[in-house]
């Protein structure tokens, strides 16, 4: 009798043994789950400071990085696709006057708004985009019509104004895209006779930075990215940043990640940043986290290049890295949300 009880002792201990091993395994490897959506933006990185930020002017640029969120999740958590959740999130940032894209474009050294946008969805890689617009409203939409209305990846200036206006984009007068503040940014320049945008209180952001752009994968599990800017104050020659660029400034491949830049464009260019990301994930087999942390912090940074970058990939993860002083940033996925200014607070 002892000894049958002792043996029920013991295969009892020993199914518990087995149940405790499982757990511990199952909790170590077990693979979470992929979130229904996920979408993040920018809003441009450069020289944001605290000290040239009153709380005024802080809280605007919150208050309008959780309504762009606001726009682009809507249409994800509704079971929109991904390219229409880029597609509006940077029209939100585009007719605001807060970022320097569409409305908020930054000047020339001519006087004038050069604009300049593209976009990429991960599913084909097929592609849009355009530079050096005047009087479309919103140039993402222009890098959209470009994807899925023509043969071609890049259209520029003149034609691309055309072709925007034969698709019947909406056109407005060069007038609708001045705004004081970046009047004044100009003028700071060339009344100092110089090319640098010095550190200002009415403008924390240096002009080799202001850009906009969303990341954003949908319950398809595809996966688009897009960007838009004004391009550089005082910029002059019809300069084009990396913003038109693909492969520099914008990326997209459903089996690695999206990719949207804000940086000195000429050092993205160089480097090809956002197929940079893609490349080191695919090949040397990188996380997300890992790929960008080496493309933003050691590969930039080594060659002199400032700046940074927003990113989903394949699992719903995202990445916001930046080596400037700040990014303004945000994400959303079910049930979690993030924006941020300053280097300082949580980058995820």
């Amino acid at each position: 009798m002892i000894r049958i009880i002792t043996m029920l002792i013991l295969l009892s201990l020993l199914g518990c043994q087995g149940k405790m091993t499982e757990d511990l395994s199952s909790s170590v490897t077990k693979k979470v789950e992929r979130p229904a959506y996920a979408i993040v933006i920018h809003g441009g990185a450069g020289t944001i400071l605290k000290k040239n930020m009153t709380p005024e002017r802080e809280a605007a640029y919150r208050k309008a990085l959780m309504e762009t969120l606001d726009v682009g999740e809507a249409i994800l958590k509704d079971g929109g696709s991904a390219l229409d959740a880029v597609e509006k999130t940077i029209h939100y940032m585009e007719n605001s006057p807060l970022f320097n894209a569409g409305k908020g474009a930054v000047f020339t050294h001519d006087g004038t708004n050069e604009m300049d946008a593209s976009i990429m969805q991960g599913i084909d890689q097929n592609a849009g985009a355009v530079g050096g617009l005047h009087t479309v409203k919103n140039p993402i939409s222009a890098a959209r019509a470009v994807m899925e209305k023509s043969e071609h990846v890049l259209l520029t200036s003149s034609g691309a104004e055309q072709f925007a206006q034969e698709v019947g984009l909406e056109i407005v007068p060069p007038s609708y895209f001045y705004t004081e503040r970046r009047w004044k940014s100009l003028q700071r320049i060339l009344n100092d006779e110089k090319t640098e945008l010095s550190e200002h209180p009415e403008d924390p952001l240096d002009k080799k930075h202001g850009t906009v752009g969303c990341v954003a994968m949908d319950m398809q599990g595809n996966i688009v990215a897009g960007t838009s800017t004004g391009g550089m104050t005082n910029k002059r020659y019809n300069r084009f940043g990396d913003v038109p660029i693909i492969g520099a400034g914008t990326y997209a491949d459903n089996t690695t990640c999206g990719v949207s830049c804000t940086g000195h464009g000429e050092y993205f260019i160089r480097y090809a940043v956002a197929h940079d990301v893609h490349a080191r994930m695919l090949y040397l087999k990188e996380s997300l986290a890992e790929a960008t942390d080496y493309v933003v912090n050691k590969t930039l940074v080594e060659k002199g290049g400032s700046g940074g970058l927003v990113s989903v990939d394949k699992d719903g993860n995202v990445a916001m890295a930046f080596n400037s002083a700040g990014m303004y940033r945000g994400y959303a996925r079910p049930g979690e949300r993030f924006v941020g200014i300053y280097q300082e607070e949580n980058t995820k």
